[in-house]
């Protein structure tokens, strides 16, 4: 399925990019790369394909460019002054079709994908019970992202929407499906089990009363990296389980926020699929009330120790 191979088409699409970015171009001594981002996105592409169909004049390449690239056709028709040599351009179209060739692989694995998808059991009528309001709202898919409607496949296939937990991703949720499957609760009775299986659970090691290490098990799972990739998308979230983990970040250091944060979210999909229970952000309220006393009287200490009085507007 599409797991397996998710994190290799991004880390060959960046190698198409980097291809792009530093044989061809930059021996051209074309600095697109520094006005444009993203090589292969709009505007990007349209400039290589004239290019490559013998275009050379800086203005109108630079006519090409998107209304959302930020630079000026100026700056951008600089950057596109070089030195058209032969060799160089058969490079860039070698990479070009490259590029393309990996494109049609990754769709095709999309139409696969789905393929699967739909021939398994589901356990939702999604005309009876639509999915809830995808939280994260775009209208194209973006990135790696499958570009079908994967996120409705999902919730027919578990029974609820995994990508309502903050930091799940249709990505995140693909894998997690395609290594554990939608039962995996049968074969994880508990949520301690599913974490100890991931590798992300404290492995206590005890001896004579004593415990030596509570460091976690290496264990090589395309899920549990998923979820710790997931953990570090919490990094800006403004929910309790974003704040839980800047918090963790600033007490334990970047490496063990993550995993730890990762532990968490694992236990809350054991518990969503457990039960068919959507996720409710409303189950922190009392944390998140708890988290907000405690930060009011450390300012209320910080103020009274500078001799001032901290007053509620409230």
């Amino acid at each position: 399925m599409r797991s397996t191979i998710l994190y290799f088409f991004p880390l060959v699409s960046d190698g198409i990019q980097f291809l792009f970015q530093t044989n061809p171009l930059t021996q051209m001594n074309i600095k697109i790369r520094h006005v444009i981002s993203d090589l292969v996105g709009v505007t990007g592409l349209l400039i290589l394909e004239a290019i490559l169909n013998g275009e050379r004049g800086g203005q109108k390449l630079a006519a090409l460019k998107d209304h959302r690239i930020k630079a000026s056709k100026d700056t951008l028709a600089r950057s596109l002054q070089g030195d058209w040599r032969t060799e160089h351009l058969f490079t860039l179209r070698q990479a070009l079709a490259t590029w393309r060739h990996y494109q049609q692989l990754m769709a095709d694995c999309d139409t696969e994908t789905e393929r699967v998808l739909a021939s398994l059991d589901s356990k939702v009528n999604v005309a009876e019970n639509p999915p809830p309001p995808a939280s994260l709202k775009h209208k194209k898919p973006k990135g790696s992202e499958p570009k079908f409607d994967a996120r409705t496949e999902l919730y027919q296939l578990c029974g609820v929407d995994l990508t309502q937990v903050p930091g799940i991703q249709v990505n995140t949720a693909l894998v997690l499906f395609g290594e554990v499957g939608p039962d995996f609760v049968l074969r994880f009775p508990t949520a301690k089990c599913f974490s100890s299986w991931l590798g992300l659970c404290p492995d206590n090691r005890i001896t004579g009363g004593k415990i030596l290490s509570v460091k976690t098990r290496d264990v090589k799972s395309r899920a549990a990296q998923a979820l710790r990739l997931a953990a570090q998308a919490l990094w800006r979230s403004q929910t309790y389980l974003g704040d839980c983990f800047r918090r963790w970040k600033a007490k334990l250091g970047t490496p063990k926020a993550i995993t730890a944060m990762a532990h968490k979210l694992a236990r809350i999909l054991w518990h969503l699929i457990k039960y068919q229970q959507p996720y409710d952000p409303a189950v922190w309220a009392k944390a998140e009330e708890k988290n907000r006393q405690k930060k009011i009287k450390r300012l209320e200490k910080n103020a009274a120790a500078l001799g001032f009085q901290l007053i509620s507007n409230s």
